[in-house]
Parts: C-alpha cells; structure tokens; sequence
C-alpha cells in the first residue's frame, strides 16, 4: 500500500485541477519538509493520469492463482459516482466486498480488492481523484484509493470498531475524511486521512434521541459545516467554535406564533408535522441553509444561522416550506448554482438557487431516482425553459441511480444512455455452458441472463412471469439445452440451439428442485428436491421428456446428485448423496415408466455430514468417487464396492467445501497435473490433484463475505463463477494454475508440509515421541519379552497402526481403523496386485494428519451433546442420568459389549491403578473392581454409586470421568 504525505497530496490534488505551477511545487515542498523530487516522480499515485488505470490494467499479468477478472451486477443500494466523463465515460460502484471502476466506453472494469466483508459505502472526492470504501463488521476498515492509479493509499482500521461505516463524505478540498458509524450509539469521526495518525482529529457522540443517520455530507462551500440525516432528525454539525457540536433539528409541532425569521404558511400549520420522513438534505449551494425533502414535492428549508452564533438560542427551529412540485421528490442535489431534483416518475428537474424553476426532462422514462453523481468536467451553457434569465450557467453531466439501473444524462445535449441494469435480486443459480463462453445467470425473481464472458456481453434476458425464484440451472453436454429448477417444483427445458425458447415444462412435484444433472448421453435427466427425493426423466424419440420415476431415497436433505458411466459397459449410471449421509445409486437399465429401481445403497460416513461429490480422476484402472465432508475431510471411494480407499485432510480454510468441480486438463500446465475448485461458505479455491493432505496444495480467497450460493467451472477451466446469494453478484475469477503450482513448491518437498502439521514440526516434541511410540511398536509385535536378538526395521505391521494411533490421542472407531487399514494395504493394488501389510514412519506420519479430527474435539460439542440427550435439573442445568450414559454407550453408534463397557471404565476412572496397588498390598480373596463392574449391571451398581454419580453434569463427564481440563466445560 502506497503511503501519501499531505506534501503529495497537496501536488498530486492540485494536479488534477489543473492549477499546479512551479512555485506551489516548490511551497509544498518546504512546507513538509521531508520527500524530495526524486521519490515523488517514482511514485505511481504521483506519476499517475487519468488515463493510466486502464492503460495498466490491459497489461496486468495474473500472478496469482486465483484472480478476480470480472464482476457481473452490483450492490443496489449503493449509488454510482462520475469518475470520469469527457474522452472516457467511467463510473464507480460497489459489488460485494470489492469497488469496481467501471469504463463503459471501452466495456472494461478495475476491481478495487481489499476488504474482508460487503462494502456497505463509497464516496468521491469533488476533484474524483480519490475514492473510499467501507464496511462493516469485525476488523473492519475504511480504504482510501487513487482512482487513477487504482492503488490504495490509507487504510483506517476499525475506525468504528463495533459495527464499522455506515455513511462518509470527503471535504471539498478533499484533506479530511468523515465517517458515521453503523453502532446503535453512533458516532462521527473527522480525519486528516493524509497523515500518518490512527486517531480521528475530532469525534462526537449522538444521542439516541437523534434517530439512526444513514447519510453525512460537508458543506461544500465550509468545510468546517457539516449534516446528517435520519427519517426522523437533520443533526447540524459545526466546527466553527473549536470543537466539534451538533445540533439536532427535529420537526416538531408549531403554532402561529412560533418564533423565527421566516413566516411559516397557513397550509404547514398542522399536527401531523412531526410525522414527515426526513429522506434527503443537502446544503444550499450559496445560502446558509440546509435543504430537506420533504413529502409530496415539498422543501423544508432550515437556516443554521443561530448555530454559528455566539448567543445561540437553541431552542429555536427556523425553517420554511417551499412547495417545488407535486410529484414525490426521491432525491436532491446541489452543484454550482443550481438545485436539482429526482423523482418518483423518473424526471430531472432543474431550479435556480432562488428555487425558480428552469428545466425539466420528463422524456427519459426513468425508474425513480435515488442518487445523482455530477461529473467534475463541465462547461457553459443556457438551460431553456420558464426562466427568462439569458446568463449562462455550468453544466455538468450526471450519472443517475435509479431503483433498477445506472443512467448516465448528458445535460446540454438533453439525452439519457443507459450504462448498467441493476440486479436487485438475490443469486442461486449459475452455470457454465460445456463449449462456448456463456455463463447463464438466474435470481430469486426468475430473471435468466446469458453472458458472453469473454466480450462481457449480454446475449439474452428473459423472466419467467408465472414461475419465480429459479433455484438451479444447467446445460447438457452437448449444450443445446438448459434446464431450469424453479422454487415451484418446475424444470423448464429452454432449447439453447435456437432461439432459447421453452420447449417442455416438467413438473411431477411441488418441492423446491434444488438440484439438476443430464447424463453424459443428454438421454437421462435427474432432480433432486425439498421432499427429499430423486425424480428421473429419459428422452423420446417425439421430442419430449418422459417421465421413469421419483424415489423418496433419502429422509434428509439431498445434498449432490452425479451421472457417471458403469466402467464395464459405459452405460449411464445416478447416483444422490444425502446428509443422511446414505450414498444411493439406481438402477436406470431396469427402470421402467413410474417405477425408478435403487441398485445400492452405502452408508459413507459415521458422524460427518457429506456435503457433495464428484469424479475423481484417476490413472488407474479404478474409479473412483470423491465425497467432501464437514469434518474437513475428503475421501475417495471405490466406484463399483464402494470401499473408502483414502481420507485425506481437505482445505481448512474455517469452514468446510460446500461444492467441487474438477477442472479439464489444460495445455499450459505439464501432462497429468489436474486441479479440483471448490467453495467453502465464503471463499473460492483451488486445490491440486492428486489429493494427499498437503495443506500447500490449496488456495483460497474470499468471494462473497455474505455467502456463496452457488459456482460453475469454464469449459476449457479457464474461470471459476461464484454466485452471492444476498449481494446480488457474480464474479468471474481467472485461474492460473501455473503460479498455483509454483506457490504449493513454496511449502516443501517430500514430508516438509506433513511436518508441518504437526505440534512442534520435525524438531518438536510431539514428533520424538511419535518415533518413540513407533519404534516401541516394532518391540511390543517381536514380542516384549523375546530374549533373541532383534530384528532392526522402519516399518510396522498394520496392527500395530490401531494401538499407536490412540498412544497419540487419537482414538479412532472401529470403521475408522478399517478404512485406515484398507488404504495402506490396497494402495498399489490396482498396479502390482499386491497388499501392502506394513508401514513405515512416514507412512504413518501421513495416515495419521489425514485421519485425526482436523480441530480436535471442542466444548461446544460436548455442550451440544448434553442439550440433545440431556435433562434439565432442579437448577436449569442439562444432565444425564447414570443409566443413560451407560445405554448410550453400549448401544449408540458402534456397539459394545458389557466386557468392552467395563474395560473403557476401569481405564478412564484409574480403577486398574487401585487393582494394581491392592495386588501391591497383598490383598487376597478380593474381587477386583473390574470384576465386579464385569459381573452384571446389579453386582456393579455399588461400585458405580462410588465413582459414578446418578446425575451426570457435563463438567462431571468431561473432568471427573474423561480427564479433561475443567476450561473445556465453561
């Protein structure tokens, strides 16, 4: 990030207004004191001119592995700004969490990245040559850029620490800063952004009392005025007496004889007064007065006189009403001299600083306005109309926010150019069609758009009136259909070889379709719905889907659904996944009409939640089946016995992969590498093949901080599309897998990333211990007690894996410990048709970081545990009784005996320790604890009474009888 002293703020601002000469250079230069000539001709925000962004910007060079290249829609509820107007039309806006300078005469677009969560303002300077962004949220920060340069020069961090920026404006002069907070206490901090200080030059705090201000501007014309605005209250600020005060004008109920400069009018004079929405205020352009809107296309007018006075009397509220139109006035602007107002009819309106009217454009057919952006270029002119005044005025053109779009208005010519069409819908659905650069694109509202991605060109637009809320999207392999999932429970088939007209509307239910898939051949189509349920379509030979079944196969959410091919007879095969965490597949040959027939049935995982699935490619003869689980980790399942024959440790990048494609094999990476992108609940990210638990093989960045919907892959794997379901955008990412691979060698070779996942690393504690346990292995299989000479080894016997796992505190199920065996010892299979029955260290150290819990066990768990299977005592506290902790035991999960019951007891409440010391006494014709534990639940009860409780709190559970530290039950 580019530091700027206020020497090169003062050079470059006074650049950019055309004014700098040699002298001001040279006064700026000794008032600072401290950067000479040559280090500011090297800066880029010095050196920088309006055209440079976008001249750089056609020779950036992606360097990393993921690299935003396109945002498609935008954050409708902020307002556009006129960066720039004359030779170039450009625009800035907002998007998600990144600002986007948008040149639309050469259809091209700067992303401005840098914040962690949705940016919720912007602003401008007056000049345009300084942009801020703000958001909202923990750490969150307020980013001051060079919009010509495009590099960001200051950032305030938690400036507003609890909430983060709701509104801010820059001064005229663009030195200072304002921002209003988002907290329920607001607050209003000026700062110097130019110098080096991380504390606010003034700062005040406002009252409850004043309502919630969601927008603050300075006075252009003194910079040391400034408002801001509730629906309830305009709050005057003024820095005229030394500090920083605000006054608070709320309306209120006035008599005749309320006191004031101005006569108020006979048609004000009501009780209802108090109840009018304050929804925009400026200041006037030349007079002491701040302008409000009012209702029904009235202007209230304050003066803040009595508050620059020394005698102020404040309990005096000055104001008239000026009645300037009789539609609604949505939004009002001041520049130069003239006032100018929007309405709810989408007419622009222009009025002298008398408020006498001059001009009005009513042929625009605009939505209502919101927000109006004058351009810093401007030239002279007449505006025509009533006014007979013949001076000529300044003209500047506007870009206008409307409720649907961004409208740029050239004044003097009188016309209206749409530049971009808002998207105020949430996103679920996006798809990428399997040949040509198209990416379609489908809202909450039943909006479907189609894009070139590539010329960044709408091809087709189209809204389905009857059936909203479009939930999933996709395109056969051949790409002449696409099928569309709505809320409704119907799957319309659009014929993408023509002219993209509906040919069929399925419907055999009226559960949400939530997710859609073709078979390789385009002859099978599939759904999945909110009932929790698999609908299968074939083909005819008339042109049209019929339908073959719906299975209700699964009784929780479906989670993923996945054509493939049988690896015999390359016939299409299904298959769904359920977070029943049941992995089904039909069985399509058999299937006749009405009558969809399963073929298997798996259950995939113990206690993860499978989250989806894909095709894993593999160089082997074996297919493989890979299933992403919420426990951060992956596992590769045999396709045909649907034997786990791999865990590995997936990315952790705070929370687990939603959804994977494997990308295709590209030209500009060596033969064999391949890559899998995925989304996690907030971040894109790409991960190499083949999968083995290195942490260094992934990357990911955040792509919609509110929350990823839904993403699609490019044909040729060339752009990653993530969809934000409330932010309303699409941002297309570039993938560079080359730089992908160069920062994965950045981690080491061999065991280096292995090494690094453990406590410690190769040097630590924890590994030495590991070859300590590992060697012991090697001792306790030739037998403990064996006289004859050793036999020295580095490996072990893939029994010995089970006991040293829980020697390290990693106490694995009984199907944990077979899939743990099954992948060593069938892991070259495939290629020498033999089983591998040993492992060595390394081996182990692999098998160990891919299988262990990726976080550990946390005390939300057991507190989760407790509320589920618990009661609540005399106290509100949750327990559990003795007996049921017993049953549970025993009889959930995998089963045990009474044997295995007994034995993990004795161990955990040290009942073997008092054995050994009675053994150690001499104690005779005993019967051990055990034993009587072991004898039958009545013959153990006393000794349970003695250790156990009946009440069983989850601080008893987790310290008394698991031994873990007291910290993990608070």
């Amino acid at each position: 990030m580019e530091e700027v002293d206020d020497k090169e703020f003062e050079d470059v601002n006074s650049e950019s207004e055309g004014i700098v000469d040699e002298k001001e250079f040279e006064e700026a230069a000794v008032d600072t004191g401290g950067t000479d000539v040559t280090t500011r001709q090297r800066s880029q925000v010095y050196t920088a001119t309006s055209d440079t962004l976008f001249q750089e910007a056609a020779k950036d060079t992606r360097t990393h592995s993921l690299s935003l290249e396109w945002v498609f829609g935008m954050n409708p509820t902020l307002p556009a700004f006129s960066l720039q107007d004359q030779h170039q039309l450009v625009v800035l806006y907002a998007g998600a969490h990144v600002g986007i300078v948008y040149n639309h005469t050469s259809n091209s677009q700067h992303t401005l990245q840098g914040h962690r969560h949705n940016i919720t303002c912007t602003c401008a300077s007056d000049n345009r040559r300084w942009i801020a962004t703000a958001d909202q949220g923990p750490n969150n920060t307020v980013i001051v850029w060079d919009s010509y340069s495009g590099i960001p020069v200051n950032t305030l961090f938690n400036c507003h620490p609890k909430r983060g920026v709701t509104a801010m404006a820059f001064s005229t002069d663009a030195k200072h800063l304002v921002t209003l907070s988002a907290e329920e206490v607001q607050s209003v901090c000026i700062w110097d952004w130019t110098s080096q200080t991380e504390e606010p030059l003034w700062r005040v705090e406002l009252t409850s009392k004043c309502g919630f201000q969601d927008c603050i501007l300075f006075n252009p014309a003194d910079s040391t005025q400034l408002l801001s605005r509730s629906n309830t209250n305009v709050i005057f600020y003024t820095r005229a007496l030394g500090t920083l005060q605000y006054f608070a004008m709320k309306l209120k109920k006035y008599s005749r004889e309320t006191p004031g400069r101005f006569k108020i009018p006979d048609t004000f004079m009501n009780p209802n007064m108090a109840d009018m929405s304050l929804s925009q205020s400026v200041f006037h352009c030349r007079n002491p007065h701040i302008l409000t809107v009012t209702t029904a296309g009235n202007i209230l007018v304050w003066d803040i006189t009595p508050f620059l006075a020394a005698d102020q009397s404040l309990h005096k509220e000055i104001f008239k009403i000026i009645s300037l139109q009789k539609i609604n006035i949505t939004c009002i602007a001041t520049t130069d001299s003239l006032i100018i107002t929007g309405d709810t009819r989408g007419n622009i309106t222009f009025y002298d600083e008398d408020f006498r009217y001059l001009m009005r454009y009513i042929d625009f057919k605009l939505d209502p306005i919101v927000s109006m952006s004058f351009s810093k270029e401007c030239t002279k002119g007449f505006l025509g109309g009533c006014n007979l005044k013949t001076e000529p005025l300044v003209i500047r053109n506007i870009v206008v926010s409307t409720i649907r779009s961004f409208v740029h208005v050239n004044v003097q010519k009188g016309t209206a150019q749409i530049l971009l069409y808002k998207d105020c819908e949430p996103l679920h659905a996006v798809t990428c069609h399997p040949q040509k650069p198209i990416v379609a694109i489908a809202n909450e509202m039943g909006g479907l758009k189609l894009w070139d991605y590539n010329d960044k060109v709408l091809l087709y637009n189209k809204l389905f009136v009857t059936e909203k809320n479009i939930k999933c999207l996709t395109f056969d392999p051949r790409g002449l259909l696409l099928a569309v999932g709505t809320d409704t429970g119907t799957v319309h088939i659009l014929d993408f070889s023509g002219q993209t007209e509906t040919l069929q509307s399925l419907r055999c239910t009226q559960d949400s379709i939530h997710l859609i898939s073709f078979s390789d051949d385009s002859m099978y189509l599939a759904t999945a719905d909110a009932g929790k349920a698999v609908t299968v379509f074939r083909w005819k030979k008339e042109s049209s889907w019929a339908l073959i079944g719906r299975y209700h196969s699964h009784y929780k959410p479906i989670k993923d659904l996945l054509f493939g091919l049988h690896p015999d007879s390359s016939l299409p095969r299904l298959l769904s996944l359920g977070m029943d965490r049941w992995l089904v597949e039909y069985d399509l040959e058999n299937s006749t009409a009405n009558e969809l027939l399963i073929l298997s049935t798996e259950r995939v995982e113990q206690s993860a939640v499978p989250m989806c699935m894909a095709w894993y490619p593999s160089t082997t003869s074996e297919q493989f089946l890979l299933v992403a689980s919420d426990q951060y980790k992956i596992k590769l399942f045999n396709s045909t016995t649907k034997m786990c024959r791999k865990t590995v440790l997936g990315p952790t990048y705070g929370s687990p992969i939603k959804k994977v494609f494997i990308l295709p094999a590209t030209e500009d990476v060596k033969a064999n590498f391949r890559c899998m992108a995925f989304i996690i609940k907030d971040k894109v990210g790409l991960q190499i093949l083949p999968l083995d638990g290195n942490p260094f093989k992934s990357n990911a960045l955040v792509c919609h901080p509110a929350g990823v919907s839904a993403f699609a892959c490019s044909h040729d794997g060339r752009f990653v599309f993530t969809a934000g379901e409330s932010d309303c955008t699409v941002l297309s990412w570039e993938t560079n897998l080359t730089a992908l691979e160069a920062a994965s060698a950045l981690g080491g070779e061999d065991m280096l990333p292995f090494y690094s996942l453990l406590e410690g690393g190769r040097e630590g504690k924890f590994y030495r211990e590991m070859e300590d346990f590992f060697f012991y292995c090697q001792i306790h299989h030739q037998g403990i007690d064996a006289m004859e000479r050793r036999q020295i080894s580095t490996e072990i016997p893939l029994t010995e894996v089970p006991p040293l796992m829980r020697a390290l505190a990693f106490f694995p199920t009984e199907r944990e410990i077979e899939d743990m065996t099954n992948e060593v010892k069938y892991s070259k299979y495939a290629e020498t048709g033999n089983y591998i029955t040993k492992i060595d260290l390394e081996g182990f150290i692999k098998l160990y970081v891919n299988h262990r819990p990726a976080f550990g066990i946390s005390s939300d768990e057991f507190a989760q545990a407790f509320r589920v299977l618990g009661d609540s005592d005399s106290d509100g506290q949750r327990v559990l009784q003795r007996h049921e902790l017993l049953e549970f035991v025993r009889d959930r999960g995998e089963n045990m005996t009474e044997e295995e019951v007994a034995e993990c007891f004795t161990t955990l409440l040290g009942l073997d320790e008092e054995e050994e010391e009675e053994e150690e006494e001499g104690e005779e014709g005993k019967l051990s604890k055990r034993e009587e534990f072991q004898s039958g639940s009545e013959d153990s009860e006393p000794t349970l009474e003695c250790v156990i409780p009946e009440e069983i709190s989850l601080e008893t559970f987790t310290c008394d009888i698991l031994g873990f530290p007291s910290s993990i039950a608070s």
